[in-house]
């Protein structure tokens, strides 16, 4: 009576899961060995489990692209890993921007999760094909939406990826929670991107890239608008936050909070300390700068918060800028305004000091910065210098002028509204820049600024007379 007993309830559950959709690629027919392509398997299980979901068991499943449809759930169990097939003839190359692993187009209700893995093989000698920003060579993404409607991945570990890890394009209301992301096998390993997308919700992640961690883009004719971002780890080579490079549209209404940078796990091509002696880098391995806000190419940044952020390893903690380097869809400027940025405690191993840089006659506008802590190595001598470069066409990124700047704190230019309070720059050794540079900055204001725990007084605030 027991056996007949369990052997109903037996059936009852698979009726019921039969019933809601759910299909187990090993029932399929997909092998776990590491060496089977199940691309054709995998992609009609897909098809077929609409609105329900496709389950990828323990097990090691090497897969080509897969399109995922609407309504589909798909859940790696523990032990799982989906590998992408390390072979470019099997990727070709879309109409625009890169080809992916995983990719949706105009897609809706889609879930990616469990405690599995996502592989990209980017380390693979099939993808060693250099950065594009050199060679022009576009290798697969991992994950790439587009256009897509209520998104959620989450808890998965994602690794490898040949080109970027994420791409979330033109996308509206997206989650993204507690992703495990790990990629230095290649170069341009962006950890996430966000492109033009809306009402998105990034936290609890994860990040260590050997490129920007956490990367805000405006590349179509749209802005990344309603987003929040708390409570992540990133590591990063290159910015663990950015907004930028890419600045068509723009960005508004963005919130970030309790945020941890530092270093990435490895450094396999940049080498800084060596590659750029002139920034007085201490240590090989770093960061960038920890925090990145760049609108270059006619978009605009409008309502920005950013709070509770600790970072160490990084170049410069601090990196604002407006630039000219090409002109949006309505042939303008950019602008960059109403950024509040506060709670930062940050150790920097450069000479490379904050910047907060517009153009000539488009300023930099509404920037307030307070309760801040920064650990500078110090050690610059006195200096004249202050015809730095405007490079207004140049691409963004805190050594763009080739020279660590003269300020030891903060050099602002081209900005107006810019407020300054309890900000607080250590060095470890006597540095005989001004903390505080302005050249062509109107209404600015510093409250209880301290240089080495002494007062900031006016005439420690150099100007430049033009």
């Amino acid at each position: 009576m027991k056996t007949v007993l369990l052997t109903l309830l037996a059936v009852a559950w698979l009726s019921t899961a039969a019933m809601a959709g759910s299909i187990n690629i090993a029932d399929r027919g997909a092998k776990g060995d590491g060496r089977t392509d199940n691309t054709a398997i995998i992609q009609q299980a897909l098809r077929d489990c609409r609105q329900g979901t496709l389950i990828i068991p323990a097990g090691n499943f090497l897969t080509g692209p897969l399109t995922l449809p609407s309504d589909i759930r798909i859940y790696l169990e523990f032990g799982a890993t989906l590998t992408g097939i390390a072979d470019m003839s099997r990727y070709p190359r879309p109409a625009h921007g890169a080809p992916a692993l995983i990719s949706a187009a105009g897609a809706s209700n889609i879930t990616l999760c469990g405690e599995g893995t996502i592989d990209g093989q980017g380390h693979h000698a099939n993808f060693q094909l250099g950065d594009d920003s050199k060679t022009g060579a576009i290798r697969p993404m991992l994950l790439h939406f587009e256009n897509c409607r209520h998104i959620e991945v989450k808890d998965l570990h994602i690794r490898n990826a040949a080109y970027w890890v994420q791409k979330y394009e033109g996308c509206d209301d997206v989650s993204l929670r507690g992703l495990k992301v790990y990629s230095h096998g290649n170069f341009n390993n962006d950890g996430i991107d966000i492109s033009g997308s809306a009402n998105v919700i990034i936290s609890d992640c994860n990040i260590d890239t050997d490129d920007d961690a956490l990367c805000l883009k405006s590349e179509i004719s749209a802005s990344c608008e309603n987003i929040v971002i708390s409570n992540c780890l990133l590591r990063s080579n290159c910015n663990a936050l950015k907004f930028g490079t890419g600045s068509y549209s723009g960005f508004k209404n963005i919130t970030v909070s309790n945020i941890a940078i530092h270093k990435a796990s490895e450094e396999n091509r940049r080498h800084w300390k060596q590659s750029f002696p002139w920034m007085g880098t201490t240590a090989d391995t770093s960061v960038i700068a920890g925090i990145a806000l760049e609108v270059v190419d006619g978009g605009s940044m409008d309502q920005v918060i950013i709070s509770g952020v600790t970072m160490q390893d990084v170049q410069t903690p601090i990196f604002i800028r407006l630039g000219d380097r090409k002109k949006g869809p309505g042939n303008t400027v950019s602008s960059l305004k109403n950024v509040v940025i506060s709670n930062i405690i940050a150790r920097s191993v450069s000479r490379l000091s904050s910047c907060i840089s517009g153009i000539p006659g488009h300023p930099v506008e509404n920037i307030s910065i307070s309760h801040v802590r920064i650990f500078a190595p110090g050690g610059a001598t006195a200096t004249d210098e202050t015809n730095i470069p405007e490079n207004i066409q140049g691409y963004p990124e805190n050594r763009m002028f080739n020279s660590i700047l003269p300020a030891s704190a903060f050099y602002i230019r081209h900005a107006k509204n810019i407020s300054l309070e309890d900000v607080q720059v250590h060095t470890l050794e006597p540095d005989a820049r001004k903390p505080f540079l302005l050249d062509d900055v109107g209404s600015f204001e510093a409250r209880r600024c301290r240089l080495n725990d002494v007062a900031i007084e006016a005439e420690e605030i150099q100007r430049v007379r033009r």
